[in-house]
This record gives structure tokens, C-alpha cells and sequence, in this order.
């Protein structure tokens, strides 16, 4: 017999309100109560209730989508610190080439905590997102292992295939500029040379291009010149300000962002040293600040808008149906733009 449910039937596969609630001996208002936080239920309910929907998985629709197909016109994506001026270009690169399709953008700030990208990850999904781009750094390597959820495609910015090998990738080209950065400055005559790292597990690409540009040069890699920040500016300083007291400072040093380098120049200038005739400084990323800092900073630009364009159209690519292959890798081109620092 042909099938004679509504296509608005709801997915018998998802728990339901009322499921929970019978498995936790209440009603379902009980359990609205105490997913709304509107009302006031005794503190052994509410525990008996969380413990419920912990069990089940239990997600609440709050778009209560009618139809599998149906779309809410909105993308997500997931950022460690919009403050940072890099993630901040970045999503108006994706917002403007998906607003140019009529989707919205919904944009999570994690801080890097894996907690808070998992809860914005549900939360957005259960609002029917069509589609997310992944740039939350080493809080995301979840994600990186497939789609966000069964259904919505997902755009991560860095990473591999190995992984995921159906996701899009878009990726700056890390090592050329790390290795154009660090290159310009044994050209200008520095030797020792320090670097001054994003946190575990990121920026691996950019410590390969430090270390492929040394030893080409005859120089050797010394692990007391490597110090790891946390993308900061005062993570900078205080990466910086080690640097300055070992026995033999550096005469240059490279950082994995601007923001980072911004910091080491704030604690060379501490030191009353002259950047750049005491202490070299290279930057990455060509953050609007670069260009106001004394001096200005010379640095690899990371071009975020592009990448975030890229990724919308990735994106869209996979939401429209018009691709449906296995996963596409774009790399993106990081110049050195040279300034006062260096």
C-alpha cells in the first residue's frame, strides 16, 4: 500500500519531549519547565530530568521543521575570538558570499573551550542551520572527522583529507609564508632567530616553514629560540619577555600571528631595545593593527576575507546540490608585506 503519512510527519527516530518526560515519571510541561527555565520545579525534578535527556540525547527542535527539506537560509560558523580581527574579516568574507544567496550567518565566539563549541554546535543545528564553516583552531578536530551532523555539509578552514575525507578544505598557504617571512630575515643578516608559536596542536605549518628556511640556510634549530604563545598580544609579551632573558637573546624573531608579534614588540620596546636594529620582528596574519603599530609591522598576510569568501561559495556549492564529490581542498597564497619591523 502506498504510504499515506503526511510528509509533515516528524521523524520517528528523534526523541520526543513526551519520551523523555515518561521516562522520567513527569509530565511534558514538568520537562518544558525545566528545558525553559521559566518556571519554578524542585531541584530533584529538574536533576531526575537533565539526567533523562542526558540519556536519551534529547535535543529540542526549536525550529520544528515540517518538512526534511526544508531550510532555515542560515550558515553558522565557529570562530575561537572574534576580537581577533583575522576571524572577525573572515566571517564578512563568508557573510557577504553567502548573503549574496540569501542565507544569514549565525557566529559563535568558543574561546577555544571544546564545550562551547559542542553546545553552539547543537544549538545551531537545532535550529536547522543549512550548513557550517569550522575555523574554531584546535578546538575542532570533532568536526574535522565528518560533517557536524548527518545532512549539513561543513567548510573547515585548515586541516587535512586524512580525516575527513569528504570535507572542503580551505587552507592559506602556511609554510611559503613562513618561510618568505623567516628567509627575509637571514637575508637582512639575522642568525639567531626565534619563534614565537601559536598553542598545540595549530600552526604546525607555520613552525615547518620556520624550520625548512633555517636549515636551507646552514642554520640550526634551537629549541630554547621556540617559544609557544597563545595568539595573543600580552601571550606576545611574555613569550617575548623569555626570549629576552636567556643568555643569548635573539636578534629576530618570528610570530605564528600579529597579535603576537604586536606583544613582542610591546616588551622589546620594555627593554629599551630598537626594533628593528636590536631585535627583528615578523609578524603573520596583516591584521588592520600591523599597519598602526611602531614600527609597523612587516608581516605575512593571511587573507582572511578570501578564505571566508571561498568557503561560502564551498559551501553553497554543497547546500545547492550543484557538488556532491568527495572533499575539495583550495589553497590560498600568503605574501610578505614588508614594513618597519623588520
Amino acid at each position: 500500500m502506498p504510504d499515506k503519512r503526511s510528509p509533515a510527519a516528524p521523524d520517528e527516530s528523534r526523541v520526543t519531549l513526551v519520551q523523555v518526560a515518561k521516562l522520567a515519571g513527569v509530565s511534558p510541561t514538568t520537562v518544558s519547565h525545566v528545558l525553559s527555565g521559566k518556571r519554578w520545579v524542585a531541584e530533584a525534578t529538574r536533576e531526575t530530568v537533565r539526567n533523562v535527556i542526558r540519556e536519551l540525547g534529547y535535543r529540542p527542535n526549536n525550529v520544528a521543521r515540517s518538512l526534511r527539506t526544508r531550510r532555515s537560509r542560515m550558515v553558522a560558523v565557529v570562530v575561537p575570538d572574534i576580537t581577533n580581527s583575522f576571524y572577525a574579516v573572515l566571517t564578512r568574507g563568508l557573510a557577504d558570499a553567502v548573503d549574496a544567496a540569501g542565507y544569514g550567518t549565525y557566529v559563535c565566539n568558543t574561546d577555544a573551550i571544546p564545550e562551547r563549541e559542542e553546545a553552539f554546535l547543537a544549538d545551531v543545528l537545532d535550529r536547522g542551520v543549512d550548513g557550517v564553516v569550522m575555523a574554531s583552531g584546535p578546538t575542532d578536530a570533532r568536526a574535522r572527522s565528518g560533517s557536524p551532523a548527518p545532512g549539513v555539509p561543513a567548510v573547515c578552514i585548515g586541516g587535512s583529507h586524512d580525516d575527513a575525507p569528504r570535507l572542503d578544505l580551505v587552507t592559506p598557504d602556511d609554510t611559503v609564508g613562513s618561510h618568505a617571512a623567516v628567509t627575509h630575515l637571514i637575508r637582512r643578516g639575522a642568525r639567531r632567530i626565534a619563534m614565537i608559536e601559536g598553542p598545540l596542536p595549530s600552526g604546525s605549518a607555520r613552525e615547518d616553514g620556520y624550520r625548512q628556511a633555517l636549515t636551507e640556510h646552514g642554520i640550526s634549530v634551537d629549541p630554547d629560540l621556540m617559544v609557544r604563545g597563545d595568539w595573543t598580544r600580552p601571550g606576545g609579551h611574555a613569550a617575548m619577555h623569555q626570549l629576552l632573558t636567556l643568555p643569548e637573546r635573539p636578534d629576530a624573531v618570528f610570530c605564528a600571528n600579529d597579535l603576537a608579534a604586536i606583544g613582542a614588540i610591546d616588551a622589546a620596546h620594555e627593554q629599551r631595545l630598537v626594533v628593528p636594529d636590536d631585535v627583528a620582528v615578523v609578524g603573520f596574519d596583516d591584521v588592520d593593527a600591523a599597519t598602526i603599530v611602531n614600527p609597523p609591522l612587516t608581516t605575512v598576510r593571511n587573507p582572511a576575507y578570501d578564505i571566508g569568501r571561498t568557503a561560502g561559495e564551498l559551501l553553497l556549492s554543497r547546500m545547492d546540490g550543484s557538488y556532491d564529490g568527495d572533499g575539495r581542498t583550495v589553497v590560498l597564497p600568503c605574501p610578505l608585506i614588508v614594513r618597519g619591523s623588520a
